[in-house]
Parts: C-alpha cells; structure tokens; sequence
C-alpha cells in the first residue's frame, strides 16, 4: 500500500537548504560548532533521500521471487539510515569538536552564526510540526508510546531527526552565546560534541526500533488478546493453541493461527467456520492481510 511521505519531502526539503547556508557560515566564522550542524544537515538530507527510496521500494508489485511484496525493504532502508546518524553525523560531530578543543579559538562572524540558528531553528520547527503532525493523526497515544508502537519507520524516522536537529541547535546556540561573551575559546568545540552525543542518542533508539522490524515484527499482545476473544466467543467451541505473526510492511502483516477444533466437526462446517473467522478478523484488523489458519 502506498505511503504518504510529504513528511520527509518537508525535511529533504529544508536539510538541503539549511546544508549549504551552514556550510558556508562554517567556512567564514571557523566554528567546529556549525561544521558539525551543517555535516549533520547534510546527512539528514541524504537520510531523507534514502527514505524516499525504500518508500519505492517498498511499493513494488510483488513477483514469484517475492511473493509477499517488497514492504520490508523499508525497514532496511531505515536501518541503514540510523547508521548512517551515527557513522557520518555523530564521527564527524565527535572528530571537529576533538581538533577544535586541541586548538581552541573562539568563532569568528557569530552574528552570522546566530542568523543561520535562528533561520536553521524555523525550518527544522516546521518540519518537525509537519512530522508530528502526521504522526499524531494516526494515534491518540502518548508520543513515546506511539513511536514504541510505530511501524512505519518513515514516520519516526523523520519526527527524532527533527527534534534532534531543533535539540542540537538550541545546545549550538547556548554554548556559542556564552562562549561569546565570556570569551571562552572551548565551549565551540564543547558544542559541537554535545551534537554528537545527541546524535548518537537518535541513532540508538531508531536502530533498535528498525532492527525490531527488519528481523521480524509480530503484533502486538493487545491485538493478539482482542483476536483470541474472537476466537473463544465463536459458538463451534474452538482453542487457540499456537500464533505467529510478522510484519511485511507498515500496512501488511501476516497472521498465521493453529486451532483446535471440536473433533465431530464435519469438513463442511470446518471449511465455513475457518472462512468466518478469517472474514471477521481481516475486517476488525485492516493491516492483517494474511490469515492462515490451520486446524490442528
């Protein structure tokens, strides 16, 4: 099923942009502080564009070598992703505030720095509003437990990378402001740091909300509860007795259910039976594409 991404053209949207004014103040002002945030733009940029391709991917039609479609392909894609966060964003983070705390100066042409913040700060904000907002249409739980419970990695993906980048900022800001009028020639480099540590901090969580995913998801205790209700409220008298899941992509999963069936049951009966179980769960479970059901 095809995926609305206009949260992560949003954030492909203003990393490009907020990229290369970073780069440029970096180069005149000599601050690790806002060669760090502009690696890290830059890296959200290219993060975005892998999205946008295991979005793509992801909604290939199946074929013989994939019978149940190319979905997870998505998962990896945001995998690697997080990687990415922590290899390119957090090292290069890490590497420029090592070199600039060896040789400490403090920034030059901060005004400037202060006018890119400040414009970097709006356009992470907006699509960081955008992603949330998005995020939040599709649950009315807490946030942290809507990301735990997520499984479209397009989503969250982008939502930590914004509140990242907006986290990084207002840290970048603090310390070069203080920095400033205190003169003190370490806290650029201590800036930029604090930006990969935070980094690192995204790159984590998304890597084991992905990995979760990519290895094979099933659903969730709650869903499994409300459909083995389904199953011992049927008047045929029938015990669950074993459930896999797993799932294909954000909007597909696979459900397979081993039951025990009363033993004069006709063949006939068995046949309508199962059809009705399938029916009633596909219809209160949209996402669960697949029912498999096996008499035991």
């Amino acid at each position: 099923m095809a995926r609305q991404n206009i949260s992560v053209y949003a954030a492909l949207g203003a990393n490009i942009a907020i990229a290369a004014t970073k780069f440029i103040v970096a180069a005149v002002s000599h601050s690790s502080a806002m060669g760090a945030e502009a690696v890290h733009s830059l890296v959200d940029s290219v993060n975005e564009g892998l999205l946008l391709y295991g979005i793509y991917s992801s909604n290939k039609e199946r074929d013989t070598k994939h019978p149940f479609g190319y979905g997870r392909d998505l998962y990896f894609w945001s995998f690697i992703v997080s990687v990415l966060i922590f290899n390119f964003g957090a090292g290069v983070a890490f590497v420029q505030g090592y070199i600039h705390l060896r040789n400490p100066a403090v920034p030059e042409n901060l005004s400037w720095i202060y006018i890119v913040l400040a414009i970097s700060f709006l356009f992470e904000g907006t699509s960081f509003f955008i992603a949330l907002k998005k995020f939040k249409k599709q649950t009315d739980l807490p946030l942290w437990a809507a990301f735990r419970r997520s499984k479209d990695p397009t989503d969250f993906t982008v939502l930590f990378e914004d509140a990242a980048a907006i986290l990084g900022l207002l840290i970048v800001f603090i310390l070069l402001f203080i920095g400033h009028l205190t003169r003190n020639p370490y806290l650029d480099g201590c800036a930029s740091i604090a930006v990969g540590i935070i980094l690192t901090i995204a790159s984590v969580l998304l890597a084991r909300e992905t990995r979760s995913l990519l290895i094979g998801e099933g659903i969730s205790a709650e869903t499994l509860q409300r459909i083995t209700g389904i199953i011992q409220d049927h008047p045929a008298g029938i015990t669950l007795q074993r459930s896999f899941s797993l799932y294909q992509s954000p909007d597909e999963v696979l459900l397979i259910l081993i039951l025990q069936f009363p033993p004069e049951m006709k063949a006939e009966k068995l046949t309508d039976t199962i059809e009705s179980l399938r029916k009633k769960i596909k219809e209160m479970f949209p996402r669960i594409s697949y029912v498999v059901i096996q008499p035991e």
